[in-house]
Protein backbone atom coordinates (compact mmCIF):
# COMPACT_ATOMS: atom_id res chain seq x y z
CA UNK A 1 0.00 0.00 0.00
CA UNK A 2 1.65 3.50 -0.90
CA UNK A 3 2.09 4.77 2.58
CA UNK A 4 2.12 8.39 1.56
CA UNK A 5 -1.67 8.02 0.08
CA UNK A 6 -3.02 4.48 1.24
CA UNK A 7 -3.92 3.93 -1.92
CA UNK A 8 -3.11 2.63 -5.81
CA UNK A 9 -2.93 5.62 -7.87
CA UNK A 10 -5.23 4.30 -10.92
CA UNK A 11 -4.49 7.36 -13.33
CA UNK A 12 -1.21 6.09 -13.35
CA UNK A 13 0.06 4.62 -17.00
CA UNK A 14 3.51 2.52 -15.89
CA UNK A 15 6.00 2.68 -19.01
CA UNK A 16 6.84 0.02 -21.33
CA UNK A 17 10.42 -0.50 -18.91
CA UNK A 18 7.85 -0.62 -15.90
CA UNK A 19 5.25 -3.15 -17.70
CA UNK A 20 8.39 -5.61 -18.19
CA UNK A 21 9.33 -5.18 -14.16
CA UNK A 22 5.43 -5.73 -13.38
CA UNK A 23 5.76 -8.89 -15.59
CA UNK A 24 8.57 -10.34 -13.55
CA UNK A 25 6.32 -9.46 -10.65
CA UNK A 26 3.61 -11.79 -12.15
CA UNK A 27 5.40 -15.02 -13.17
CA UNK A 28 4.25 -17.63 -11.50
CA UNK A 29 1.00 -16.32 -10.46
CA UNK A 30 -1.35 -18.45 -12.75
CA UNK A 31 0.77 -21.73 -11.90
CA UNK A 32 0.68 -22.03 -8.64
CA UNK A 33 4.35 -21.27 -8.16
CA UNK A 34 5.39 -18.12 -5.57
CA UNK A 35 5.16 -15.01 -7.35
CA UNK A 36 4.60 -11.21 -6.46
CA UNK A 37 8.19 -10.38 -5.01
CA UNK A 38 11.26 -9.64 -6.48
CA UNK A 39 14.33 -7.58 -5.81
CA UNK A 40 16.13 -5.21 -7.55
CA UNK A 41 18.79 -7.34 -8.49
CA UNK A 42 16.67 -10.30 -9.64
CA UNK A 43 14.92 -7.58 -12.34
CA UNK A 44 18.47 -6.92 -13.37
CA UNK A 45 19.08 -10.51 -14.19
CA UNK A 46 15.70 -11.64 -15.58
CA UNK A 47 15.39 -8.35 -17.81
CA UNK A 48 18.24 -6.56 -20.40
CA UNK A 49 17.73 -3.38 -17.40
CA UNK A 50 20.32 -1.31 -16.42
CA UNK A 51 20.60 -0.74 -12.19
CA UNK A 52 19.70 2.45 -12.79
CA UNK A 53 16.97 2.08 -14.90
CA UNK A 54 15.81 -0.81 -12.50
CA UNK A 55 15.73 1.38 -9.43
CA UNK A 56 13.79 4.15 -11.51
CA UNK A 57 10.98 1.63 -12.10
CA UNK A 58 10.81 0.56 -8.90
CA UNK A 59 10.79 3.39 -7.44
CA UNK A 60 8.01 4.74 -10.12
CA UNK A 61 5.77 1.85 -8.91
CA UNK A 62 6.02 2.49 -5.68
CA UNK A 63 5.31 5.69 -5.85
CA UNK A 64 2.23 5.44 -7.24
CA UNK A 65 0.84 2.10 -4.96
CA UNK A 66 1.35 -0.44 -6.87
CA UNK A 67 4.47 -2.44 -5.33
CA UNK A 68 5.71 -1.57 -1.97
CA UNK A 69 9.06 -2.10 -1.06
CA UNK A 70 8.90 -4.24 2.10
CA UNK A 71 12.39 -3.88 3.64
CA UNK A 72 15.63 -1.65 3.39
CA UNK A 73 17.31 -4.56 1.91
CA UNK A 74 15.51 -3.79 -1.59
CA UNK A 75 12.28 -6.31 -0.96
CA UNK A 76 9.50 -5.23 -3.04
CA UNK A 77 5.80 -6.73 -3.56
CA UNK A 78 3.03 -6.53 -6.03
CA UNK A 79 -0.12 -4.67 -4.74
CA UNK A 80 -1.98 -4.00 -7.24
CA UNK A 81 -2.72 -3.77 -10.53
CA UNK A 82 -5.78 -1.14 -11.66
CA UNK A 83 -6.47 -2.37 -15.11
CA UNK A 84 -7.01 -5.74 -13.66
CA UNK A 85 -10.11 -4.90 -11.35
Amino acid sequence: MNVATGMVNEQYEPTEREERVLELFREGRHTGEPWGRVNPLYVREHSDLDKGQVEYALRNLANAGWIEQLNRGGLYEFVADPREE
